[in-house]
């Protein structure tokens, strides 16, 4: 009976991270890669997760793939979308209607969100969350690379450095 009401008891969780957001700021900012194990034993040990979505963009490189599988591996459903070079050499890549939309179907069934981001689009998002919602948002990103705005909707915010970096 106790295991019965300490399991009910368990947070409800969704883990959402825009990888794209994550290799760069981590890159630019220590010259290190994220690492997606500690922060799986970090933020999910002890909750249930409910959703847990990877954010990528498909290169078609063989070593992303194999990034991939080591996501799925951990727990993470892997999105992907095409990589898109436009002709004037820029690029399009971005999964921030999709991790909103993402966000927003899985709030009625999580007690928190933790987005990993530094993205200050998401600031009205994690507003929305938590008002609407009642979700605790916990945002995770490079401190010095997350928009203010961002950490200030935050219901807490959680700086990547020590060993969520490899």
């Amino acid at each position: 009976m106790v295991a019965n009401a300490r399991q009910a008891a368990r947070e409800r969780v969704a883990i959402l991270v825009d990888v794209q957001n994550v290799y760069y700021t981590t890159r630019e900012a220590f010259g290190r890669h994220f690492d997606y194990n500690a922060f799986w034993a970090r933020f999910a040990a002890g909750r249930e997760v409910v959703v847990a979505n990877a954010y990528a963009v498909e290169r078609g490189d063989p070593r992303q793939r194999q990034f991939q599988d080591i996501l799925r591996g951990i727990g993470f459903t892997v999105k992907l979308k095409p990589y898109i070079q436009r002709r004037d050499g820029s690029a399009k890549g971005d999964w921030d209607v999709g991790i909103a939309l993402d966000a927003m179907e899985a709030a009625p069934r999580v007690d928190r969100v933790v987005l990993v981001s530094g993205d200050g689009d998401f600031d009205l998002l994690v507003e929305r969350l938590r008002e609407r919602h009642g979700v605790e948002v916990e945002v995770v990103g490079v401190e010095r690379l997350t928009a203010d705005s961002l950490i200030r909707a935050a219901s807490r915010f959680v700086p990547i450095e020590g060993e969520l970096l490899l």
